[in-house]
């Protein structure tokens, strides 16, 4: 059946094209500086600390990526408009940017060692959620391919300027982009997880060092997990807005 698009989802994809030149827009000064400091900052840390954080991401990741206990019970959405999902995706940012914020909180009101343990929790509270937005939009993260893209869409949330193009293209180009996957049982050894924790690390690194400090600890961490969220949760819902209407947009040329 051909698909007539609603006001709705001109609407839409006109407010894409907005966020995407944003999302891919050179890094300016600001950003090379501080991109410079970072890898500075990175080559004085010695290489077993290097080391250390790259397994405890790699370990997060992978257990969210691949332990049942991520996958949503619910099946995912099927037969809902474009508008429809969005408002359900948008009740489900806020439960978890609220949700978010208050592990912020907690953890940095506990000093440094609950402050550093905020890290890995919250990295579970986003892959939790970008199972959740996945299933809204139709996809079924049983497949391990659904959980490499998001992956990609994580990556595309917390990665620098320069990274962003080349990543954002493979969620885009999915359906070429998956043609290139590995086979489930050996996707770990493709992806670079250095660079992944570095990336992931270096964007979040200024807020979540302030979570640190003593005194202000429980008010940066909430606004520190709340701002990550609604970052990620933007991404994440143009991303499934962009393929949901590009799949819709597939349909119709085959009609």
């Amino acid at each position: 059946m051909n698909h007539s698009f609603t006001v709705y989802e001109q609407q839409i994809r006109k407010q894409l094209i907005g966020w995407e030149k944003e999302l891919l827009k050179p890094p300016g000064m600001l950003e090379k500086t501080s991109r410079a400091l970072q890898t500075r900052i990175n080559q004085a840390i010695p290489e077993k600390v290097h080391t250390a954080i790259t397994a405890a991401v790699k370990g997060i990741v992978q257990t969210a990526l691949f332990s049942l206990d991520y996958i949503p019970k619910n099946e995912p959405l099927q037969g809902m408009s474009l508008a429809s999902r969005d408002q359900k995706a948008e009740e489900l940012i806020g439960f978890y940017k609220k949700l978010a914020a208050a592990e912020g909180a907690g953890t940095g009101a506990g000093g440094i060692l609950l402050g550093l343990a905020d890290f890995p929790i919250l990295i579970g509270i986003k892959m939790k959620f970008l199972f959740e937005l996945a299933h809204l939009y139709g996809h079924s993260t049983l497949d391990y391919r659904e959980r490499l893209y998001i992956l990609h869409v994580f990556q595309v949330a917390f990665s620098s300027q320069n990274k962003k193009p080349e990543l954002y293209r493979a969620v885009v180009n999915w359906p070429q982009t998956v043609k290139t996957l590995p086979p489930e049982d050996s996707y770990a050894q493709h992806i670079d997880w250095r660079q992944l924790q570095q990336e992931y690390r270096d964007t979040i690194d200024f807020r979540k060092m302030l979570q640190l400090v003593p005194g202000i600890g429980a008010v940066v961490g909430a606004w520190a997990n709340y701002g990550l969220l609604e970052e990620l949760g933007q991404a994440g819902m143009n991303c499934y807005r962009r393929r949901w209407l590009d799949e819709a947009e597939k349909k119709n040329k085959l009609t």
